[in-house]
């Protein structure tokens, strides 16, 4: 019995030590789990692109970039046409550009211009996916009903620099910034129409930038400056040159913060002898 006991007891031991060393190694499983997702992969996403330095080295820069203060300031129109309508990019751009590229956020995580040659090939099949994983700079969210159009009515979009539509760029946080509703479906939409019915043909190709403007540190940006060209064909289907306004009618925006506020000045009631009242909507020129 004793010699038996004796077996019995050192199986119960051994199968307790088993499970122990499952737990350790569990635990260290699970330790390194964490050190992966929350350490190593993070860095390796955010790894440089390793083409975006010979981008930076050999190619142009947009007007944003090299004078921002050539941009026009806002005066009620959704755009202005920049170098009239002709794109900045350089001959090294439009032999050597091939993918593309999103540049890293800056120190305040803003996001810095988005380039790519674009083709038919990268255009997506399928719906876009969630963004609201993405968290821009300046997202200061506020609904503005019987001004802002959507339902609800939103001020702000997560407003794609490179449309998804045209990469199939999902929930990518160096090509979202915070946009108005109205940037981002009025103004900027038209443009990247154009692009898209240019890219409907398989063997198409255009080089194209959008570049955000931020003016010092401010959080919100200003606009974005748009450049798009057919390099099948010189730039004879398409080529343009644009910068697109953040704003949206009837709201004043501090571009610093993101905050936002009706604009009292921009509806004006005037009386009418017959009809009463109706609401005239006055202009107003905002500094950039």
């Amino acid at each position: 019995m004793t010699g038996t006991g004796n077996n019995t007891l050192a199986t119960l031991r051994s199968l307790k030590a088993k499970r122990l060393r499952r737990k350790i190694f569990a635990g260290i499983a699970l330790l390194l789990l964490f050190f992966l997702g929350f350490f190593v992969v993070p860095q390796l996403i955010s790894l440089p692109d390793p083409e975006y330095a010979r981008i930076r080295q050999y190619g142009s820069q947009s007007i944003v970039q090299s004078s921002p203060a050539a941009i026009p300031a806002y005066a009620g129109a959704d755009y202005v046409t920049l170098n009239e309508g002709i794109p900045g990019f350089n001959e090294w751009e439009l032999s050597h550009v091939s993918g593309e590229h999103y540049s890293p956020p800056d120190s305040l995580g803003r996001c810095g211009p988005a380039l790519a040659m674009l083709d038919h090939s990268m255009m997506p099949a399928g719906a876009r996916g969630s963004i609201g994983s993405i968290t821009p700079t300046g997202w200061i969210q506020k609904k503005y009903p019987g001004i802002v159009d959507s339902d609800p009515p939103y001020l702000y979009n997560r407003c794609h620099l490179i449309a998804y539509a045209l990469t199939g760029q999902n929930a990518n946080e160096r090509n979202l910034i915070t946009g108005t509703r109205h940037m981002n479906t009025v103004s900027m939409l038209p443009w990247e129409e154009k692009v898209m019915r240019y890219l409907d043909t398989p063997d198409h190709h255009v080089l194209y930038r959008v570049t955000p403007y931020f003016k010092e540190k401010e959080l919100l940006p200003r606009g974005v400056e748009m450049e798009a060209f057919s390099t099948d064909d010189n730039g004879a289907s398409l080529c343009f040159h644009v910068f697109i306004y953040n704003v949206q009618p009837g709201i004043d925006l501090d571009y610093a913060t993101g905050e936002s506020r009706r604009d009292e000045t921009y509806f004006v009631l005037e009386r009418q002898s017959a009809i009463g009242y109706k609401i005239v909507i006055r202009t107003v020129s905002r500094e950039l």
